[in-house]
C-alpha cells in the first residue's frame, strides 16, 4: 500500500488526485493552505473512504518549516512516503505584469515556484534517507513556453517548474529517487474559471469559453488517468501529460460534432 502526499489538495485537481489514489487503495495525506480548508477536505473524504487511509495537515508552502513538518508528520503517521506531489498553486487577475500589485507578484511566485522548490528539497532529501520515492511537479499553462496575454506571471512560474523538474531529473540520476512531471491540461476548477472567465471582457470571455469547451475536462475525468500512470511509473524523468498536442488537434477537428458546455450554469454579466 503506497502513501501519497499532495500539497494543495483541499480542492481542485489536488483533491481529485487524492480521491483517485484512495480509490486505488493508497494512503493519502491531504494538505491545504489553511486548517479550515484542509479539515473540510478531510471530512469530505472520510465520509467515503476509511479514516485510517487519510491524514490531514495544513501547510503554507511558502514556509519551508511547514513543508518540513508536513514530511515529518506524514512519515510518522504512515511510516514511509512513496510519492510526493507538488500541486499547490495559485493564479492571478488577467492583467499585464506592470499592473499587478507587488503583493500579488510575491504571492504567485512564492506559492507556485518557491513552494515547489521547497517541496522538492524536503521530499528528495527525505526519500534519499529512506532509500526510495518519487516526486512529481505539476505543470501548467506556460510550462511548454507558450505565451498567453496577461498571464505572464503565472506562465513564468510554470516555465520555471519545467526547468526545475528537468534539472532535478539530472541531479537524482543514479539514486533510488524518481523525479517527474504531471501535466493535467485544462481542468475545470475554480482556479481556471476564476482567471480565464471572470476577468475577461464579454467578447473575450466568449472566445475563452469556446476554447475551454473544446480542450478542457472535468477533474473526475482527468485524475484517474493521471493516477494510474503515476502508480505504474518506474522511470526517472517521466512526464505524464493528459492533453497532448495530438489530442488537442483532434479535439478541434471534432469540435463541431462534440458539443460541450462547462458554463451552462454560469450567468452572463
Amino acid at each position: 500500500m503506497k502513501t501519497i502526499v499532495i500539497t494543495g489538495s483541499s480542492r481542485g485537481i489536488g483533491l481529485g488526485l487524492a480521491q483517485s489514489f484512495l480509490d486505488r487503495n493508497c494512503q493519502v495525506v491531504i494538505s491545504g493552505s489553511t486548517v479550515e480548508s484542509t479539515n473540510l477536505a478531510r471530512d469530505r473524504l472520510q465520509a467515503k473512504y476509511p479514516e485510517t487511509k487519510i491524514f490531514a495537515l495544513a501547510c503554507d508552502v511558502r514556509k519551508y518549516a511547514e513543508l518540513k513538518q508536513l514530511w515529518e508528520q506524514s512519515k510518522a503517521h504512515f511510516g514511509t512516503i512513496d510519492i510526493w506531489i507538488n500541486n499547490a498553486g495559485v493564479s492571478h487577475s488577467r492583467l499585464p505584469v506592470w499592473k499587478q500589485e507587488v503583493t500579488e507578484i510575491d504571492r504567485v511566485i512564492e506559492i507556485n515556484l518557491t513552494g515547489a522548490i521547497y517541496g522538492c528539497k524536503v521530499a528528495i532529501a527525505g526519500m534519499l534517507e529512506q532509500g526510495f520515492g518519487a516526486v512529481y511537479n505539476l505543470e501548467g499553462s506556460g510550462s511548454d513556453g507558450g505565451k498567453i496575454a496577461n498571464f505572464t506571471l503565472y506562465g513564468t512560474t510554470k516555465y520555471a517548474i519545467r526547468f526545475l523538474t528537468e534539472s532535478l531529473v539530472q541531479e537524482t540520476k543514479g539514486t533510488k529517487v524518481l523525479v517527474g512531471a504531471i501535466s493535467p491540461g485544462m481542468v475545470i476548477t475554480d482556479l481556471l474559471l476564476g482567471t480565464t472567465d471572470n476577468n475577461s471582457e464579454p467578447t473575450k470571455r466568449k472566445q475563452v469559453r469556446t476554447v475551454l469547451n473544446i480542450l478542457a475536462d472535468r477533474v473526475e475525468t482527468v485524475s484517474p488517468w493521471l493516477v494510474d500512470r503515476v502508480l505504474a511509473n518506474n522511470k526517472n524523468g517521466t512526464r505524464i501529460a493528459w492533453l497532448t498536442k495530438a489530442k488537442a488537434a483532434y479535439r478541434f477537428l471534432t469540435a463541431p460534432f462534440n458539443k460541450r458546455d462547462f458554463f451552462a450554469d454560469l450567468k452572463e454579466e
